[in-house]
C-alpha cells in the first residue's frame, strides 16, 4: 500500500470513528470506566449540607471558620488494545475482513480514550509479539495506531492469547483498561486470562463472520485454512463434516464466554455484518 492510499484510508477511518467517540461514546466511555479514586482538590469554607466528616480541623483550627476538604475523581487512566492480527482475522465472507471490523472498533475506542484525556496503547499479536506501542495521549498517537493497524503485516499466522497476556502483565505496572480484540480461535488462555483479570480491568471483544458460525452445504471445496498456510479439499455435502466444523466453533464461544465470565471480565460479540455501535454502547451502559 503506498503512503498516499494509506493516509486515505487512515482518514476515512478517523472520519467515521471519531464522529461515533465524539457523539456516542464519549459520556458512556467515561461513566463506564471509573478513575483510581479519589484526589485531594482543595479547602473551602463549609456550607450547610456538606458531609462534617470532609471537615479539615487544622485549617478550620487555623482560621476559626470551619473548612472541609474536597476531592474529585483522579480521572486519567490508561487503555490498552490487544489486538489479534493472525491469520483468521484476514477472513470475512461479507463487505469486509474481521480485521477491518476490528480495526473500526480499535480506532473508536482510542478516540473516546483521548476525548476524555487518557493514555491509549496498542499490542499487536499472532502467536508471537508483533508490535507494541506504550501508552500515550493525543490524536497524533492515536493516528499512528490506525496507521499501524490498517498496514502492519504480521510474522505470525497463528493465535496465542496466553503469550500475549503474559507479555501485558510484564509491560504494565499500574493497572489498565484492556480490550482484547480477537475472533478467539484459540484455548488454553484460562490462566493467563485469570491472573490478569486481578490487575487489570479486562474486555473480550469476539468479531466473527457468519461463516465461522456454520459452512454451508456447496459440495467439495478447496479451504484455506488462514492460520496455517495450506489448502485442503472439504466434502461441505457431508452432514458430519458440517456438524463437526458448528461444534468445534460453538466449543471456541463456549470457552471464551465461560472464562472471561468466571474471571470476572467483560466480553462483546459481534458479527462483521452487525452494527458494533450498539454492541459497545449497550456493554458500556450495563456498565455504569
Amino acid at each position: 500500500m503506498d503512503t498516499k492510499e494509506l493516509l486515505k484510508k487512515v482518514r476515512k477511518i478517523e472520519i467515521k470513528t471519531r464522529r461515533l467517540s465524539d457523539h456516542i461514546f464519549g459520556g458512556e466511555y467515561h461513566s463506564a470506566f471509573k478513575g483510581r479514586g479519589m484526589t485531594f482538590s482543595e479547602v473551602r469554607k463549609y456550607q450547610y449540607g456538606d458531609d462534617i466528616r470532609a471537615i479539615d480541623w487544622n485549617v478550620t483550627a487555623r482560621t476559626n471558620e470551619p473548612h472541609i476538604k474536597v476531592f474529585e475523581e483522579e480521572r486519567e487512566l490508561t487503555m490498552l488494545l490487544m489486538v489479534d492480527i493472525s491469520g483468521s482475522a484476514f477472513f470475512g465472507t461479507e463487505t469486509q475482513f474481521k480485521k477491518d471490523t476490528i480495526t473500526e472498533i480499535a480506532a473508536t475506542l482510542a478516540f473516546s480514550a483521548i476525548q476524555n484525556n487518557d493514555k491509549v496503547g496498542l499490542l499487536l499479536f499472532s502467536d508471537q509479539i508483533e508490535l507494541f506501542i506504550p501508552p500515550k495521549k493525543g490524536k497524533t498517537h492515536v493516528l499512528r495506531i490506525i496507521r499501524e493497524l490498517i498496514e502492519f503485516k504480521p510474522k505470525g499466522s497463528k493465535t496465542n492469547i496466553s503469550e500475549a497476556m503474559k507479555y501485558v502483565s510484564r509491560m504494565m505496572k499500574k493497572k489498565v483498561i484492556l480490550f482484547v480484540l480477537s475472533d478467539f480461535m484459540d484455548a488454553e488462555y484460562q490462566k493467563t486470562l485469570k491472573i490478569i483479570s486481578k490487575k487489570h480491568d479486562v474486555t473480550g471483544i469476539r468479531v466473527y463472520d457468519k461463516h465461522d458460525v456454520s459452512i454451508p452445504n456447496l459440495g467439495m471445496l478447496p479451504m484455506l485454512d488462514a492460520e496455517t498456510g495450506k489448502t485442503v479439499l472439504v466434502n461441505t455435502a457431508s452432514k458430519k463434516v458440517r456438524t463437526s466444523y458448528q461444534k468445534h466453533y460453538q466449543e471456541n464461544v463456549a470457552y471464551f464466554e465461560t472464562n472471561f465470565k468466571k474471571s470476572g471480565s467483560g466480553t462483546i460479540s459481534t458479527r462483521i455484518d452487525e452494527s458494533y455501535v450498539k454492541k459497545l454502547l449497550g456493554y458500556f451502559k450495563r456498565r455504569n
